[in-house]
């Protein structure tokens, strides 16, 4: 599956890197916030979710640093993009 089929998928989890300031400020219905920072100690967690899981933050890049990461822990993951990108294909899909 492509990115967009992914995030579309409704087996898939949404996890958004930024922090919990901007995660308040708005945000992709049912993500998870996980920061960026804190993804390394939340390894467990994150193995516990549903795959594949689908990174986002506000541009794109700290989701692509996470999903590096988490890729090589040997998680199944893509990076989404922007949260504001994450939440339009889901609406165009609902």
């Amino acid at each position: 599956m492509n990115r967009e089929e992914l995030i579309t998928n409704s087996e898939s989890t949404i996890i958004d890197v930024r922090t919990p300031l901007e995660f308040m400020g708005g945000s992709v219905f049912g993500a998870v916030n996980i920061p960026l920072n804190e993804i390394p100690h939340r390894l467990d967690e994150l193995k516990a979710m549903k795959a594949p899981l689908i990174l986002c933050c506000a541009s794109g890049m700290r989701s692509g640093q996470a999903a590096d990461f988490l890729i090589n822990e040997g998680l199944s993951c893509v990076n989404g993009g922007s949260w504001l990108e994450v939440n339009n294909l889901i609406a165009q899909n609902a």
